[in-house]
């Protein structure tokens, strides 16, 4: 007769962050108890009962030292990612990126997980919140039932249902020869404006409501892109725009109040730009929530006077995404701080983060902690110059006022600055690539001789 299976530590989520959170668990030498709800209950957007399944693009960004996506894969491969071994074994051509061919990827996940003597799989929806210790990974597509067990905890405010994101450039690509800093009514300095006279606007407006819009997935019709379905708040600029030829210059793109110090006279329109980050290196374009493609988007950013050779380090999305707000609900360990005691952890895009990689890296992130708690150890300190390090710092840092947190991926933007200034940016992405594994290194060893493992 067979043991029961007992559990030291349990995961809700079959996806990329609970698989990861699970491995990390269960490589450690804890026996885990994973819950996928899929097939019992199916999402709209999932079409098998495979574990890990990636329902949108097939592609898991840049590899390799010229950006932030390929500095998160090298430290997920330093911190042994299953996510990431079984994407490598997947993998298609893409070029420079990861792509992978999605069921051999879902099936090698799926065979890993489910054949670990340490984990059991449990097709089982949860419906409330389990006792601790216990990693919540359910993802954007979260039940309505566990979503409300997660507001009941953290409360209506804390907890989005609708990602309405704009676009983000680096604040030192911004050319200042023809931006502004600015406060409307000479209000303080904390906007950066782009002025347009009357020829530019028009010439962006003609090109902003003739762009190609993203076609949303089909689980979202009805729910953010059914008839009238936009919020108010957080309108898509291009429906703004289409609602009349000057809307923008009553809106997002007012001019009232900003006069150039160059001219003494207020422009046109003006796209203000509203720091991101506390360190200053990240600007969000102010009211450009959008749905557009993203090649249109990065073609009417240049469009702008002063964005011309801007660095957009996230394009604008507007889609169905549950998530909270991390500073507010979440400790630097990803730990709930209004559960005690302190043992029920978030995971994936649920923490605020955007991504696969990125959601695979939380997920990591958790199963440590999580191994942690249970060992009776301290939590570790993810280093600041990582990719890990650096979302966990956002995550813990952005704005937190009731619409201000948003979802962000993997950028050099949330890495704090180099001791000294790079122009180029392929040797600036080559020197953050190299210190970001050099503490990445020197992390994972220290952890592992805390452990006790070679």
């Amino acid at each position: 007769m067979e043991r029961a299976f007992t559990p030291d530590v349990v995961v809700v989520g079959g996806g990329l962050a609970g698989c990861e959170a699970a491995w990390q668990l269960a490589q450690r030498d804890f026996r885990v108890r994973l819950f996928e709800m899929r097939p019992l209950a199916q999402t709209p957007a999932h079409h098998t009962a495979h574990l890990a399944e990636v329902v949108c693009s097939n592609s898991f960004g840049g590899e390799g030292d010229s950006g932030a996506p390929g500095i998160l894969k090298a430290e997920l491969e330093l911190g042994g990612s299953l996510i990431l071994e079984c994407a490598h074994l997947s993998r298609v051509p893409a070029g420079g990126a990861l792509a992978v061919d999605r069921q051999r990827f879902a099936e090698r996940v799926s065979a890993r997980v489910e054949s670990h003597p340490l984990i059991e799989v449990t097709r089982e929806e949860v419906a409330s919140l389990p006792d601790g210790p216990a990693v919540i990974a359910t993802g954007p597509l979260t039940s309505p039932s566990m979503a409300r067990a997660l507001q009941g905890l953290i409360g209506d405010h804390y907890l989005s249902f609708f990602d309405a994101v704009a676009p983000i450039v680096t604040h030192e690509s911004v050319d200042m020869e023809k931006a502004y800093v600015a406060g409307r009514y000479g209000r303080g300095n904390d906007y950066i404006n782009c002025p347009m006279n009357k020829e530019e606007y028009l010439a962006f407006y003609e090109a902003l409501t003739g762009a190609e819009r993203a076609l949303p997935h089909r689980f979202e019709q009805g729910v953010v892109f059914g008839k009238d379905a936009y919020f108010e708040g957080c309108m898509p600029v291009e429906i703004i725009a289409s609602r009349g030829v000057d809307t923008l210059r009553f809106g997002p793109m007012k001019p009232v109040g900003l006069p150039d110090p160059r001219t003494g006279r207020e422009p046109y329109a003006v796209v203000q730009l509203r720091q991101d980050n506390r360190e200053g290196t990240l600007y969000n374009l102010v009211g450009f929530q959008t749905g557009l493609k993203w090649g249109e988007q990065s073609r009417l950013i240049g469009m702008i006077p002063g964005l011309e050779n801007a660095d957009v380090v996230r394009f604008g999305v507007m889609h169905r995404n549950i998530y909270v707000n991390a500073p507010a609900v979440l400790d630097e360990h990803l730990r709930l701080k209004k559960k005690e005691p302190r043992d029920l952890l978030l995971a994936g895009q649920i923490t605020g983060v955007e991504g696969y990689m990125e959601s695979t890296a939380m997920g990591l992130v958790a199963g440590v902690n999580a191994a942690r708690l249970l060992e009776g150890a301290p939590l570790p300190e993810w280093p600041r110059e990582t990719a890990m390090g650096s979302l966990l710092h956002y995550l813990r840092n952005a704005e937190i006022g009731e619409r201000a947190f948003q979802p962000m991926n993997a950028n050099l933007g949330i890495f704090p600055p180099l001791p000294q200034k790079i122009k180029d940016k392929r040797q600036k992405a080559r020197a953050l690539y190299d210190r970001a594994l050099n503490a990445a290194r020197w992390f994972w060893s220290d952890l592992r001789r805390w452990n006790g493992r070679p």
